[in-house]
């Protein structure tokens, strides 16, 4: 989990990157642009959060257990969290 120190720069080198990008224009004031940014990351990172927890579960309620760290259980874990991120992402 980030900090909220981390979110808030994280916020101002995203509004630094796209002030400085060619044919970007930001149309209104920074702390509107930064609210919206932080707004939008503590989002993104409370879906990854409850996406780690289901992964987690299901990989717990296998029948034979899978010990965390090792090179399976990495393997499901990434299978497992790009199959619940696909479910949520649907465009």
């Amino acid at each position: 989990m980030l900090t909220e120190d981390k979110i808030s720069h994280l916020s101002h080198v995203i509004l630094t990157t796209i002030k400085k990008a060619t044919g970007a224009k930001v149309k209104r004031d920074d702390e509107q642009v930064l609210k919206e940014i932080k707004r939008v990351l503590a989002a993104e990172l409370a879906q990854e959060q409850d996406i780690d927890r289901k992964v987690r579960a299901k990989l717990a309620s296998y029948s034979r257990g899978i010990v965390e760290g090792s090179a399976e259980w990495d393997v499901l874990y990434r299978k497992t969290f790009e199959e619940e991120t696909r479910k949520r992402v649907k465009l």
